[in-house]
């Protein structure tokens, strides 16, 4: 190498370090303030198009169109242009079910529609097991975007099924990322969904992560990316064990947080569900250091969102083989269906009254599930019930099933899932809304200790007798014990039915034509009043 090379070596180095030398000042030493932009999507549950969403204002029940895959992308592209190098993008799990695509592909068709979302990282959600683990593992994988879970784990080798977090440095800031799904999904879910995995409790590991990333990375900002529902993750931010921790990005409960909850340690955010709404976080930074903090929950309206063309592009033609089919209508209601409250909706009462009156039980009940977005629409005066709407209604289409069950068993199970849904410690809370049911009435004290909520028990309008058996129908739940009736132990006589839970419904829209149902009263909190949208104590958290 001659001189004159050597000379234009040296030269370029300087250069490249002086360009790296302005790069770390720009990053680390100077005063100006610099945006972190996180974006959050949540509990989508197969939702691609807009769709009616129920608002409370003013003590009253009011409908809005919201949502839709393309609009939501749309947002995404716009907070990206404001903030190309410091945007983050998530989504916080339940994404591959509650619609009919999702089912009838086993999430398969949502492979390309999130790879062009543009994610950065997902979680999964209690209900992406639901088509089994390998099938989650190769959906998940074909995303072609990081997926992470710290307590996820296969049941035989006991090696993690996804890395535990993520780490990204933005504007001199490293900002990590850690996420649990829920341990309870074994419980809440059918047995068989989760076979093959481990699912431990976040305390199993948590301090030990948080120690790495903050003591051993030296991460700047830290957040855990939580699927366990509002009540355990207020519970959470309470904890010691979350002192270095900024954020829990919350999921699954789809409540819709427009102010964070401030913890002792931490603040939670929950941005709803359906795909209806994106939470954005805004972190000022300055010299490394977060100096202002602001969170909005945006409203996906398509009056103000046009969708984006490609993804519109890609999800029609995931759509085409099953669009017809799709909107065939079984029959009509002349109120709208829908699944907010806690304690008793329309929705589950016309699946209750639909399954009670294919099978004839005494008594029929459903889980009290949260997915499926409101069906208030009408076409001249009638709101149209499609195949489309069954399967978000009822995305996991099992066989009835019938049992006979004692009115003592009756008593002990409702205590048990009311102390499910109002517990006053957070860890004994699990899975969705109060139960659903048809034929039976009860009237109960949701602030009560446990095993001492219920009031009143009523079947077929008569005082339960508790030494009477009753038959009951609920869906079957694949995995679970025969004698099992939707977590009712020790049934007798248990049938499987030839016909699932979807024929009986739109056998009963075929005999009914058009149905009314309504919030009649069959559930009553004595204590709550009757429009209670949301269960969580200790703080001044309203759904509206």
């Amino acid at each position: 190498m001659n001189g004159k090379t050597l000379s234009g070596l040296l030269f370029l180095i300087l250069i490249l370090f002086s360009c790296a030398e302005d790069d770390k000042n720009e990053l680390f030493s100077d005063d100006q303030e610099r945006t972190i932009t996180i974006l959050q999507t949540a509990d989508i549950h197969g939702q691609l198009f807009e769709h009616d969403e129920l608002f409370w204002r003013q003590d009253s029940i009011i409908f809005k169109r919201l949502g839709g895959l393309a609009r939501v992308k749309t947002i995404f592209e716009e907070e990206r242009s404001k903030n190309p190098e410091g945007t983050i993008i998530l989504d916080g799990g339940d994404l591959i079910q509650g619609s009919a695509i999702a089912a009838l592909t086993k999430g398969e068709a949502f492979a390309p529609i999130v790879k062009a979302m543009g994610y950065d990282f997902l979680i999964p959600g209690n209900w992406e097991v639901v088509y089994g683990k390998q099938q989650m593992i190769e959906v998940l994988k074909e995303y072609d975007t990081p997926v992470i879970a710290a307590n996820m784990y296969d049941d035989q080798t006991g090696e993690s099924i996804f890395p535990p977090y993520i780490v990204k440095t933005i504007h001199g800031l490293k900002i990590g990322f850690i996420s649990y799904n829920d341990p309870e999904i074994p419980v809440r879910q059918n047995p068989s969904f989760s076979k093959g995995m481990r699912l431990d409790p976040i305390l199993s590991n948590l301090k030990e992560l948080i120690t790495e990333l903050k003591d051993e990375q030296k991460v700047d900002y830290l957040f855990l990316v939580t699927h366990i529902g509002i009540s355990k993750q207020f519970d959470l931010a309470n904890d010691p064990v979350l002192k270095k921790v900024d954020y829990i990005l919350g999921n699954d409960t789809h409540e819709r947080i427009r102010k964070p909850l401030q913890g002792k340690y931490a603040k939670v955010t929950e941005p709803g569900a359906f795909g209806s709404f994106v939470g954005k976080l805004t972190l000022t930074v300055k010299n490394g250091k977060v100096i202002r903090e602001s969170y909005d929950l945006i409203e996906v309206d398509p009056e103000r969102y046009k969708p984006d063309s490609e993804l519109s592009r890609i999800i029609d033609k995931e759509l085409q083989t099953y669009a017809a089919s799709l909107s065939t209508v079984w029959g009509y209601s002349t109120t709208p269906l829908y699944r907010d409250f806690v304690v008793e909706n329309p929705m589950d009462n016309f699946i209750t009254d639909a399954a009670q009156w294919k099978t004839g039980a005494d008594i029929s009940i459903s889980n009290g599930f949260r997915f499926s977005p409101p069906i208030a629409t009408s076409v001249n005066g009638k709101i149209p019930i499609t195949e489309s709407n069954l399967w978000n209604m009822l995305p996991v289409n099992e066989k009835v099933k019938i049992s006979k069950v004692t009115g003592k068993q009756l008593r002990n199970w409702l205590e048990k899932e009311l102390n499910n849904v109002f517990a006053q410690r957070s860890e004994e809370r699990f899975g969705g809304w109060l139960v659903r049911f048809s034929g039976m009435e009860i009237t109960f004290y949701a602030n009560r200790e446990k095993g001492k909520r219920i009031a009143s028990i009523k079947v077929k309008g008569e005082p339960l007798d508790e030494s009477r058996s009753y038959t009951v129908s609920a869906c079957r739940r694949e995995g679970e014990p025969d004698n099992m009736l939707c977590r009712i132990p020790d049934t007798k006589d248990p049938q499987i039915m030839d016909y699932t839970i979807h024929d009986a419904v739109k056998e009963y829209l075929k005999y009914k034509g058009t149905v009314a149902p309504v919030r009649d009263g069959r559930a009553r909190a004595l204590d709550l009043g009757n429009n209670v949208l949301s269960q969580l104590p200790g703080t001044d958290y309203h759904f509206h």
